[in-house]
């Protein structure tokens, strides 16, 4: 018995001996990061406006006028049509929201630009004409971040526009924290 016991306390202190030379390490982690304020701008549908076809809540989104016309019925009773005396006008809200972070600025500019000659139709946003000149036309210098902002999308297009032709265009909108 006392040697099942001398060899019991014997194995258990070369247990203890084998923990206690266990190898270790140890580092340290140094973690940097600077914080920069950033904005987002993304399209929304507009209620009193035709609804996005896709991409509503995000920057890439598609508005759809659908078949349109100087007279008769329209794809979508959300279009706003006036006609003149050598070309008729549609136009449909879109709402526009910017949202900031980490940013002391109070407001921002809103431009827009044409991808592609507007030729022969001319094209508005919030009333402003847009071209695809190098310069962006200024559609608000104060827009208010975290609201839906609406600026009207509207072609003017002329009465000797072939019937059948597709109207396709690019609008690309820049804000800019002030």
């Amino acid at each position: 018995m006392k040697k099942v016991m001398l060899l019991t306390i014997f194995a258990a202190l070369m247990m203890i001996s084998s923990v206690a030379v266990a190898q270790t390490a140890t580092g340290t982690l140094t973690v940097n990061a600077t914080v920069t304020g950033s904005i987002q701008l993304v399209f929304n549908s507009d209620g009193s406006g035709v609804a996005l076809t896709s991409g509503a809540g995000t920057n890439t989104a598609t508005l759809d006028f659908g078949n349109v016309s100087a007279f008769g019925a329209l794809s979508s009773p959300n279009i706003i049509r006036s006609v003149g005396a050598s070309s008729f006008t549609v136009s449909s809200a879109v709402d526009v929201q910017v949202n900031k972070t980490n940013s002391a600025s109070a407001n921002y500019t809103l431009v827009a630009q044409l991808g592609s000659a507007p030729a022969p139709n001319s094209w508005t946003v919030g009333g402003v004409s847009v071209t695809n000149t190098a310069v962006s036309a200024p559609i608000t210098a104060t827009g208010a971040y975290g609201s839906n902002l609406n600026f009207p999308v509207a072609i003017t297009i002329p009465f000797t526009t072939a019937s059948g032709t597709a109207i396709t265009n690019v609008i690309t909108y820049t804000a800019t924290a002030n």
